[in-house]
């Protein structure tokens, strides 16, 4: 499945799936999925590259934050195995602090790899951190040309964004929400039992009917549900 007019299989698990029309995202489409810390970013994107590695299809997962070891390590508390696709050589990590270098080295490290491992699905997380090096409009520049690239050869790519506590959830810190055919929206809420809870919803899905609910979610250490 290479054009976005066919549903991407699984890429999800089930409580994106219901909402996203029961079917997952369209094959070669953007994903946002954005949230603040603790909300379940990072396990969504793990559930993401699982799936698409399950298929047979390759990944590479652009990590700005966490090494790949501690992001194997977190992820299998979860129930993802992620090291046995890096050894099936269907995943693979690039882990790089986003102050590294400037948006334009990362662009063109993120299409050299794909150019060269050809992946199918691709997970930049979390694409925030690049607000270290440039400006709001610099960085969405830049992720505008990571999408157009990514779109070209039909890989379905999927972004987390960190937002800030306190201030407007339906917004992103660089602004980025109006290039995504998809964008998920991830909250925690505290019942008046003390018992903090992960809430999901889709905000938006382009060329699908999705739903419009407020779904409870849970990970556990046989994935999420």
């Amino acid at each position: 499945m290479t054009t976005r007019h066919h549903r991407a299989r699984l890429y999800r698990r089930r409580a994106a799936g219901r909402d996203a029309g029961g079917k997952g995202y369209y094959s070669g489409s953007s994903i946002l999925v954005s949230g603040t810390a603790g909300t379940g970013k990072s396990s969504l994107s793990a559930a993401f590259a699982d799936a698409a590695c399950r298929r047979g299809e390759r990944c590479i997962y652009f990590a700005f934050e966490e090494a790949p070891a501690q992001i194997t390590r977190n992820m299998a508390s979860i129930g993802f195995d992620l090291d046995q696709w890096t050894a099936k050589r269907l995943l693979r990590f690039h882990a790089a602090r986003a102050t590294l270098c400037g948006l334009e080295q990362h662009l063109g490290r993120m299409i050299n790899l794909a150019s060269e491992f050809q992946p199918a699905a691709v997970v930049i997380d979390p694409i925030t951190n690049l607000s270290a090096v440039g400006s709001s409009e610099e960085v969405k520049g830049t992720l505008a040309r990571v999408i157009d690239f990514f779109k070209n050869r039909g890989t379905t790519v999927l972004f987390t964004s960190l937002t800030q506590g306190g201030g407007p959830m339906e917004q992103t810190d660089v602004g980025v929400s109006s290039l995504m055919d998809t964008w998920v929206l991830l909250r925690n809420v505290e019942t008046p039992s003390g018992e903090r809870n992960r809430l999901l919803f889709v905000l938006k899905s382009r060329g699908m009917a999705h739903s419009n609910q407020v779904r409870e979610f849970a990970l556990t250490d046989k994935g999420i549900g």
